[in-house]
């Protein structure tokens, strides 16, 4: 085996993908590329999104802070709320620096590309999409909600989506595909399935510029299911949908087996989340199981994930 440099692209948003950056960033075999959803309608980005019409930026930012040089010093800066009494209140410094970049530059990839330089980050973030759009989703009983938080508030209190799209439809901006077509492999999740990893993979263009990828489609499955609505849901039928979304086979899964104590269980038995148990897997799918869950609150561990992806992709790519 002869190392070199994998040019890799982590698709998700939420709390899952900069979980996962943060990991792999300590990898110098690995250029990282974050691929992020940009459909955010809750909290500070929600608020800046409605107010000033720019597009949200919490998950840009937090990816871009998981890939930043001093990581810790930059989380403690730009993500504290200000202490205002004003429109400004309970936004973060990164959500406000990162909107009004865009505003001064008239051009959100210019100013996620200004934030990165500023962070020094270890990596390039793309937004999945430049246009202001609405996740969107039909539920078993027929009832239609729109909004990211909407979505989540509807299957948290146990309805199944049948459905999601985007509205209105957007496109995958040229630099961003171009971007995808040259990475190595793809690395899905983790992340909200319905909100922060399904709703990249419906912007148009995504679809054709992951056929384009030559190496594996991995996804690292969640911890957790979601709320009511998502009760008996598998990682096997996590990896059927995506597959379904993508037009192709997802060629590898990397999937946790381990437990906290009873007592972490049941709290999250409260709010209607359960581990996410692995279920039936396509055929072609190859497992790799491992003790990911290693503290009370539901993260994955960062080095045991990034040493897992690292081995997946060796044994593929190198």
């Amino acid at each position: 085996m002869r190392l070199r440099e994998l040019n890799i692209g982590c698709f998700g948003g939420g709390t899952g993908l900069p979980s996962l950056l943060g990991g792999l960033k300590m990898n110098p075999w690995l250029r990282l590329n974050a691929v992020v959803t940009m459909f955010d309608s809750g909290g500070s980005s929600g608020q800046l999104r409605d107010e000033l019409g720019v597009l949200p930026p919490g998950d840009v930012l937090k990816c871009a802070l998981a890939m930043a040089r001093n990581e810790a010093e930059a989380r403690r800066v730009l993500l504290a709320r200000l202490p205002l009494e004003n429109k400004l209140k309970g936004h973060t410094g990164g959500n406000l620096l990162l909107s009004m970049m865009a505003q001064y530059t008239g051009d959100f990839m210019i100013a996620v590309e200004g934030l990165q330089v500023l962070l020094g980050c270890n990596g390039r973030v793309w937004p999945a999409s430049i246009d202001q759009a609405s996740v969107c989703a039909e539920y078993g009983d027929g009832t239609v909600t729109r909004g990211e938080v909407e979505v989540d508030a509807g299957q948290t209190l146990g309805n199944d989506v049948h459905r999601i799209w985007l509205e209105p439809p957007v496109s995958l901006h040229p630099k961003v595909g171009d971007a995808i077509r040259s990475f190595e492999a793809v690395i899905l999740g983790p992340g909200s399935f319905y909100t922060s990893l399904m709703p990249i993979l419906l912007v148009s263009g995504v679809k054709e510029a992951i056929a384009d990828v030559r190496g594996p489609v991995v996804l690292v499955a969640n911890l957790l299911t979601e709320g009511r609505g998502m009760r008996g849901f598998t990682v096997g039928e996590a990896t059927r949908r995506i597959s379904e979304a993508i037009s192709r086979p997802v060629d590898i899964v990397i999937a946790n087996v381990a437990r906290p104590a009873p007592e972490v269980l049941a709290q999250y038995a409260a709010e209607h989340k359960e581990p996410l148990e692995i279920g039936k897997l396509p055929a072609e799918c190859e497992l790799v199981e491992g003790d990911f869950w290693s503290r009370d609150i539901a993260r994955h561990d960062r080095r045991r994930v990034a040493f897992a992806v690292w081995h997946v992709l060796a044994e593929r790519l190198l």
